[in-house]
């Protein structure tokens, strides 16, 4: 089988690293390249790691230029766009990084011929959800008040976000339904959850908590999903306790399965670990 050549945006951040790393390390299948806009580590990056990407398979370039991202994506199988504003509280970085930089990795990809998007969502185009009831009685771990059967909220429910950032990720999915649609290019998205460098601290995130190994085995499950799989939208969950969001989609569809839940502490040596 041909090496399948993979691009990840948002390199050097650290779900962005652990997938590069992941895929880098499987050299017999991917033939990995890392994009972000400067060498460094970002700030969510914990100091002990080193990031290790090669000078020839690092390509530092403004998503939001046009030029540079069809450049980027040239040749490309896949792209894994993992590169956003993770706050989005200043408006000309959410416009420039989450809207403009996504919609470049789309549209570009589509010229190029790239077979598969796997772009990052965000738990957070779900946030009003999580402020209702029984939904926030899960988040506030007030067990009396959680029934004992209840609605888990499906990629098909309507997205309430509840900021700035949520709404450029709903965003993010409409662009992937556009050109999953009118375009010969398979397009999923990952609702990522709360990725913590080791565990939550319950009852704050518990609830929506992704391990790093699970959310690294979402993207690479995406990323080898059947071809036929044209569109799709996922939650990047561990299997918690009080875990509101439906998993069991994601299961069937690209074989994901968490080793992880919020309650178990997990101690990772090093990014991008195994997820088998």
């Amino acid at each position: 089988m041909p090496q399948k050549k993979v691009l990840v945006t948002g390199a050097t951040g650290q779900i962005g690293y652990m997938v590069f790393d992941r895929l880098r390390k499987q050299a017999k299948k991917y033939d990995t390249y890392a994009l972000d806009r400067k060498a460094g580590p970002s700030e969510r990056v914990p100091g002990s790691w080193k990031l290790d990407i090669p000078e020839d398979k690092l390509l530092v370039t403004n998503l939001a230029d046009f030029d540079e991202v069809q450049r980027a994506v040239s040749g490309m199988d896949a792209v894994v766009h993992l590169a956003a504003d993770p706050e989005g509280k200043v408006w000309e970085s959410a416009l420039n990084n989450n809207i403009i930089a996504t919609y470049n990795v789309f549209e570009a990809s589509s010229r190029a011929g790239v077979k598969r998007v796997v772009a990052a969502s965000s738990i957070m185009v779900s946030q009003g959800h999580r402020e209702e009831e029984p939904y926030r009685a899960m988040t506030e771990r007030r067990l009396a008040d959680i029934p004992s059967s209840f609605n888990m909220i499906t990629p098909e429910v309507r997205a309430e976000p509840r900021s700035i950032y949520g709404a450029t990720k709903v965003w993010t999915e409409s662009l992937a339904s556009i050109y999953s649609h009118r375009h010969e290019m398979s397009c999923v998205c990952v609702r990522v959850g709360q990725v913590e460098r080791d565990r939550p601290r319950p009852p704050q995130g518990a609830d929506i908590y992704c391990s790093q190994r699970d959310i690294v085995q979402i993207f690479e499950r995406c990323l080898e999903a059947d071809d036929d799989l044209r569109f799709g939208i996922f939650y990047g969950m561990s299997n918690n306790d009080y875990r509101w969001v439906d998993i069991e989609s994601a299961r069937k569809t690209v074989g994901f399965t968490p080793r992880d839940r919020a309650e178990e502490a997990h101690d990772y040596d090093s990014p991008g670990h195994s997820p088998r």
